[in-house]
């Protein structure tokens, strides 16, 4: 059976040399997979001339609820991915971060994209910026969709995942995507794909899929297209240099294998609770996907006095974790993905043994359950240790991409940073210590070369998702060896698929190419009350501006009566003068947002639901007993409520005193009825 590519909405095979495909565990053929005969030019045209123009027609929201719905349908199918990925070498365990975890990006993405996102069809990044003197120049930046497709190079040790947390920034920014897994575990990520099809959620061109090399596709992109890569350091600088990413400055993302770290605390004794978390959490990093993950602790850095300890402690938990056929529940680690990576790691521990001891682990005498060890891709837990780190440079530069690591001592933080430090760039470091200012030390001192640290205790362990597992929310990504490249961090991997750019213009312009109100923008001029509107009626520039109202003694008494705020600078007019930013009583700041509430609130019953929040309040001048002020109430940006009968309107206030200076800045929210349900756009109208 040949494991299909879908290019241009269709699963084709290839037709030139295969290569098979080897059950981890048995080592039987399941397949083969070949991309030869494709091509690769069309397909990325067919992202770019169909993939992206329908996505582009959907707003961030549209996009968000277009992840959530794939997320559910690949939930309501895990089952028989989990049964693929056994093939892999993977324990249930090992699936669930692989399957559930990627998925969990989609779930994460959605999220995101509708609370920090506008439902629109361009990101505004950043306040306006004024140009000129009068006000009627000012710029602002936006970022849109890049009209080419993203190229996603993958690695073999998360068909799923490493899919997953690609394709959900990527689609959310609008634009269209090529997956290329890695060959060894193509037919993993080629089952997950064509369940995205069929779930009939995604546009037509939106997803490609390529089992097998890339061929020629690096010579047809543009400055237009993508790329992202998670593999080997040796292999991402090839891809990275290559003539075409550079002659047309193609983005190019990379995250690669590196030496990470976990560090043990001085403080942390054997039977402490961070000692025990410690070799829990290095046990654990060393056996989960049987060491082949991009964030293992390959470098285990402890306090010479607790080396032993450490030692022995690691030893006697990886001694109890049964090695063999993950179908087995009684198995804790699976085979490595193929004999070639066996042979591999083994030649990086030959390579270690050179300036390390071996301590635990024996390359050729190792117990496995159920599964024919000469046939399985099965690889020991090794643990090693190097009695002189700081001279030892092979153990910051070999990476055994299976379970083993190498323990080695330091005496002083400054020494544990420098060993830390020498792995020339990680993707992620741990620490476990009680002594937050231990903590503070090395975490400033090891951040310039990690791109995450986790800092980890008794008092955070119990909620803490450990070292190696990159969230959405936050960059996964590390300088120098690491790749230098970000994925992940919320909306920030959603700005890499977009297109930065500075537009220029009066704010009533800016304010109709951004779908946002720009300060200084002309209102429309319509002059319905914005509290009698239904939403589809609202447009952004709608504007009121409200009668005045004087602040009087009075008002302040009542407000710090019913409020219980009785701050001297509101009562006490000797001690008010003597503050040197009043110099006389003033009203309290949240009394003129509720007054300012009363002028531009319509009381009557109407389209208006509810207010649900107040946002980026700044009171900028204080306001006096005699005062005057008054309210601008401009419609700032909307969002639509998909599959509801109603959306939010975001409002921007701005309160002024008699002397047009303003006093107060803030946005309200308010949830509006609309006339109609507003539908989501399904993924054949967009085509």
């Amino acid at each position: 059976m040949q494991i299909q590519s879908y290019a241009a909405g269709q699963w084709v095979s290839g037709s030139g040399r295969e290569r098979d495909l080897i059950h981890a565990v048995s080592g039987e053929k399941i397949g083969t997979a070949t991309s030869e005969g494709l091509d690769f030019k069309a397909m990325l045209n067919h992202g770019a001339s169909v993939g992206g123009p329908a996505l582009r027609k959907m707003t961030f929201h549209q996009r968000a609820l277009m992840l959530k719905e794939v997320a559910k349908y690949l939930i309501s199918r895990k089952d028989e991915f989990y049964k693929l990925s056994q093939a892999t070498g993977a324990t249930k365990i090992d699936s669930w971060i692989d399957i559930e975890g990627g998925i969990g990006t989609f779930f994460t993405y959605s999220g995101k994209g509708r609370r920090e996102l506008p439902d629109s069809f361009c990101y505004v990044d950043g306040p306006m910026e004024p140009l000129s003197k009068e006000g009627s120049f000012v710029g602002r930046h936006i970022c849109v969709p890049l009209e080419g497709t993203a190229l996603h190079i993958n690695a073999f040790n998360f068909p799923c995942w490493g899919m997953l947390e690609k394709l959900a920034p990527t689609f959310l920014a609008g634009m269209p995507a090529i997956i290329k897994p890695a060959t060894a575990t193509c037919y993993l990520t080629e089952a997950m794909v064509r369940a995205m099809i069929d779930s009939k959620l995604i546009p037509q061109g939106a997803l490609q899929l390529i089992c097998g090399g890339v061929g020629d596709i690096f010579e047809h992109l543009t400055c237009q297209d993508v790329v992202t890569f998670t593999g080997s350091a040796e292999t991402g600088k090839k891809l990275k240099s290559h003539p075409v990413i550079l002659e047309n400055s193609i983005r190019f993302n990379m995250e690669a294998d590196s030496l990470n770290c976990s560090i043990l605390g001085s403080d942390a004794e054997p039977g402490s609770p961070e000692f025990d978390l410690f070799i829990k959490e290095v046990a654990r990093e060393m056996t989960v996907k049987a060491g082949q993950k991009c964030t293992a602790i390959r470098r285990t850095i402890v306090p010479n006095k607790h080396v032993e300890a450490v030692i022995e402690a690691l030893s006697s938990r990886l001694a109890k974790t049964t090695l063999g056929n993950p179908a087995n529940e009684a198995v804790r680690m699976g085979p490595l993905v193929s004999r070639e990576q066996v042979n591999e790691v083994r030649k990086c521990v030959g390579k270690l043994s050179e300036v390390s001891e071996i301590v635990h682990g024996d390359l050729d005498n190792f117990d496995v359950l159920d599964a024919d060890p000469a046939r399985g891709a099965f690889f020991p837990a090794m643990l090693l240790h190097c009695k002189n780190p700081l001279r030892a440079s092979i153990v910051h530069e070999i990476e055994p991409f299976g379970p083993v690591s190498t323990v080695m001592g330091y005496d002083t933080n400054a020494e544990a940073i420098e060993l830390a430090k020498m792995g020339k760039g990680s993707l992620v470091g741990s620490l476990f210590t009680a002594d937050d200012n231990t903590a503070r030390e090395i975490a400033l001192g090891c951040a310039p070369y990690h791109g995450r640290l986790v800092m980890i205790n008794r008092e955070s362990a119990k909620e803490s998702t450990g070292h190696g597992s990159p969230m959405p929310h936050l960059v996964h990504g590390g300088p120098g060896r690491a790749g230098g490249g970000e994925e992940l961090g919320g909306i920030r991997s959603v700005l890499h698929f977009m297109q930065r750019t500075a537009i220029q213009g009066s704010p009533t312009t800016l304010t109709r190419v951004c779908s946002e109100y720009t300060d200084g923008a002309k209102p429309t001029g319509d002059t319905k009350h914005p509290f009698r509107k239904y939403f589809e009626e609202i447009n952004v520039g709608d504007q009121l501006i409200t009668d005045s109202r004087t602040v009087t003694e009075e008002d302040i008494v009542n407000f710090a009566n019913l409020s219980g705020d009785k701050f001297y600078a509101h009562m006490d007019e000797e001690a008010a003068a003597a503050n040197e930013i009043f110099g006389a009583r003033v009203a309290h700041g949240y009394f003129i947002i509720s007054a300012a509430a009363g002028l531009f609130v319509d009381p009557a019953p109407g389209p208006v639901l509810a207010n649900y929040g107040l946002e980026n309040l700044r009171f900028t001048k204080p306001v006096y007993i005699g005062d005057t002020f008054k309210v601008r109430f401009t419609c700032k940006r909307k969002a639509r409520k998909y599959g509801h009968k109603q959306g939010i309107v975001e409002w921007d206030c701005l309160v002024t005193n008699q002397n047009e200076e303003m006093v107060a800045t803030y946005s309200i929210l308010t949830l509006v009825a609309a006339k109609e349900d507003i539908e989501v756009p399904t993924a054949e109208g967009l085509h």
